[in-house]
């Protein structure tokens, strides 16, 4: 038997509606990737753990603060490829809005980024690493998600008794 393909999936400042789209797609697709996929860190399915080497991380959301950006530098070097996920990875949408507030609405809100500790700006996935694939939607469609991986199954020749 091959090894299975090593997935990461990762939520940064957005709704998560790309991992809930990820959650959907396994409805119709769980038995055909049990032997294909193995789910390395994905905190909706199992518990979370370090970030370790994978084949594939898909990442959603945009980056709001040093923390963030720090985890997702750990991501890039762990994965082999990178997958931003949905606008908020590719453009930093909608989240990113508040970088063109003004006046006394950006003072309100500038004053709850403080306190939350997150930066001034939000940026894309895009803004801080090296983006190998996107998958564009806000979310993403199951089927779109379910052809991206399936193309690295095939990619990567992993997976079941027969690859």
């Amino acid at each position: 038997m091959k090894r299975k393909l090593k997935v990461g999936v990762f939520s940064f400042t957005c709704c998560e509606g790309c991992c809930i789209s990820v959650i959907e797609s396994l409805n119709s697709k769980l038995f055909d990737w049990k032997d294909k996929i193995e789910f390395v860190n994905f905190k909706a399915l199992k518990k979370v753990r370090e970030i370790g080497e994978m084949d594939v991380a898909f990442v959603e959301g945009a980056i709001a603060s040093d923390e963030e950006k720090m985890k997702l530098l750990e991501i890039r070097s762990c994965a082999t490829v990178l997958v931003a996920m949905g606008s908020g990875a590719i453009n930093g949408w909608p989240s990113n809005l508040r970088n063109d507030f003004k006046g006394l609405k950006k003072a309100k809100v500038m004053a709850l980024v403080a306190r939350s500790g997150q930066n001034e700006n939000v940026v894309s996935v895009k803004d801080v690493v090296d983006v190998d694939d996107e998958i564009a939607g806000c979310p993403i469609s199951e089927d779109d998600f379910i052809e991206s991986v399936e193309g690295f199954v095939v990619k990567y020749s992993v997976g079941g008794k027969n690859g």
